[in-house]
């Protein structure tokens, strides 16, 4: 089978989209790859995983490890969720990744990200990469990802997403995150006010907790950073990819890089180039040229309102224009409640997907809210089309709210 009818497979394979658990997976694992001989970095949290992945890989690749990158969801191809030596894996490689797992998983099923997870892996170890960087799912505890033991585990940040899953508490959500730590392994924190049970379980496993603000922090500079750990360096350059927040998963990588095992060595210069060459579609991403144009998936409140502090430091002579545009699980209220202030026109349009929020639901929330200035259009594409008329050079244009909306103006604009 064509890549494409093997995602199509996949899709239609399992009864339920999201089924966690490990139970399946580790089955399957268990004949497919008895014996894992890849170091493994696990990297979890509410928002900053995928940033956090992109600087692993960077600053990994250019201390020479060979690397191996797994992430999720993807914007426009399914090959950007596996990368080999910073290099996309092509369609034959996951075909035959693929074509392992169904003859190893005989009568059980798995689900779409179960199997991409084990696909992930098989190719990593066929390619005698390194060190594999993971990113998980949803959750921790239950993810796909954990079925492999972290040599690192990361936790980025912690906040309220994915309730019907993870519970409806930072503390409940954070037992869940905290899943992929293990005894004697370093337990990476890059949330500034981490819920108390995350260092609990550290703990109790016995891992090596490291925390942001307490055994390692960063200070910022109009045009450097310094970073302060196990080791001191001082005017690191700003990372490609914008926003105060990136200072913090950049800081975050470094913790856990100077926390592998001793067998690891990466120096300052290869974290120097990591940091000028990290790169993530659809954070923070800016367009070239006028007006200004902003991608952003920030689709939770935590994540809206990290946007929202990025737009308001750096105001516009101009308006604001929002293309948006959510799914219906997420908390279309809060994020609302951290942009309203620094946006001037919404346009919106409705998802069309099975999660997808339509247009007015999306409308009611806003109107709810205050907002004023908003219109409905058919579709992403066409409230991107009406931005760009309606946006002069002094204004911006910011998209965001989900993965979705960002990867329908990425395929606009690629043709």
């Amino acid at each position: 089978m064509s890549l494409a009818e093997w995602l199509q497979y996949l899709e239609g394979l399992h009864p339920q989209v999201i089924d966690l658990g490990l139970e399946r997976v580790a089955q399957v694992r268990a004949v497919l790859l008895p014996n894992i001989h890849t170091p493994v970095i696990l990297v979890g949290g509410t928002n900053g995983k995928g940033s956090t992945c992109a600087y692993l890989e960077a600053m990994l690749s250019a201390a020479g490890y060979r690397t191996g990158l797994y992430t999720s969801p993807h914007l426009l191809r399914y090959n950007e969720r596996v990368r080999i030596a910073q290099i996309e894996v092509e369609d034959v490689a996951l075909c035959a990744a693929f074509a392992a797992i169904e003859a190893a998983r005989g009568e059980i099923s798995l689900s779409y990200f179960e199997f991409g997870t084990l696909a992930a892996m098989w190719l990593f170890e066929q390619a005698a990469v390194d060190i594999a960087i993971l990113e998980v799912g949803l959750g921790g505890r239950l993810d796909a990802v954990n079925v492999f033991d972290a040599s690192c585990a990361v936790i980025t940040s912690i906040d309220i997403d994915h309730t019907e899953y993870l519970g409806t508490t930072r503390e409940q959500i954070g037992r869940e995150k905290a899943g992929i730590f293990r005894a004697g392994h370093p337990a990476i924190c890059g949330d500034i006010a981490p819920p108390k049970v995350l260092q609990e379980v550290s703990q109790r496993l016995g891992a090596l907790w490291r925390a942001i603000g307490e055994d390692y922090r960063y200070q910022s500079h109009a045009t450097s950073w310094d970073y302060h750990g196990a080791v001191t360096y001082l005017n690191l350059p700003l990372p490609v990819m914008r926003g105060d927040y990136q200072l913090s998963n950049a800081a975050t990588a470094i913790a856990a890089l100077e926390n592998l095992a001793p067998g690891f060595v990466v120096p300052e210069i290869a974290i120097r180039q990591g940091l000028q060459h990290a790169q993530v579609p659809g954070r923070f991403q800016m367009l070239p040229g006028l007006p200004q144009r902003i991608l952003d998936v920030a689709h939770n409140p935590h994540g809206a309102q990290a946007l929202a502090s990025n737009l308001a430091k750096a105001p516009v002579a101009g308006k604001t224009f929002a293309v948006f545009a959510m799914l219906a699980d997420k908390d279309i209220a809060g994020v609302v409640a951290a942009m309203r202030d620094v946006v001037d026109v919404w346009l919106v349009a409705g998802l069309d997907m099975p999660r997808g929020a339509s247009a007015a639901v999306l409308r009611q929330v806003l109107t709810e809210a205050g907002v004023a200035q908003l219109k409905i259009l058919d579709s992403v594409p066409a409230a991107w089309t009406l931005a760009c008329e309606q946006a002069q050079e002094n204004d911006r244009i910011c998209v965001f709210g989900s993965f979705y909306t960002v990867a329908a103006i990425l395929q606009l604009i690629s043709g």
